[in-house]
């Protein structure tokens, strides 16, 4: 058995909660006052798709299910497919929308990512924690704006729309966390 902290839970993770296997769907790290972190999270149940609200406290442990993983990468939708391929035996799989959830708008073509397999079935999807896609539009920066300042909306390759700097122009490729949508930085040429 495998043991994380619950600050380290992330969206796609699979973890054993109660004596059932539970995908992490959204995690939110909460810092109220003086008082303790803690981590609000939603899980949706492998077996029943039902969906649960659980606040863990930072401290708390939890047990990552033991899956087996394999690196796919990702090929194409046709709705409501997202096709993969595993990239040690080439072969094909298909996914439907509601396992993979809010990771869709960051799946560019050739991304590589974990897939978990639980019993031969794929279970869970772990995203990279970082994806690089090029912003395809934007509004032009405002002049003399500093980079922390203000942030503007641009649209990425995949239709995701992300608030970027003022300095980020079409075209340019950026670093997005994919757990929770947020820019990260310009990606290194």
């Amino acid at each position: 058995m495998a043991y994380i902290q619950a600050t380290q839970l992330r969206v796609g993770m699979i973890v054993n909660f109660r004596g059932e296997l539970y995908q992490v769907t959204y995690t939110h790290h909460l810092t109220p006052g003086n008082k303790r972190g803690q981590i609000q999270t939603k899980l949706k149940n492998l077996k029943t798709g039902t969906q649960i609200d659980h606040r863990f406290r930072s401290e708390d442990d939890v047990e990552r299910a033991t899956l087996e993983q394999r690196e796919m990468e990702y090929l194409y939708s046709h709705d409501p497919e997202h096709v993969f391929m595993d990239t040690q035996s080439y072969e094909q799989l298909s996914l439907n929308a509601e396992m993979l959830g809010d990771l869709i708008p960051y799946l560019a073509p050739n991304t590589r990512l974990q897939l978990q397999f639980y019993e031969g079935k794929a279970v869970g999807v772990e995203m990279p924690a970082a994806v690089e896609l090029k912003v395809v539009s934007t509004d032009p920066g405002m002049k003399k704006a500093t980079a922390t300042a203000s942030m503007k909306p641009a649209t990425l390759e995949t239709g995701a729309v992300v608030q970027v700097p003022q300095f980020i122009e079409a075209g340019e490729v950026v670093r997005v966390d994919p757990s929770t949508g947020k820019y990260m930085e310009r990606a290194k040429s």
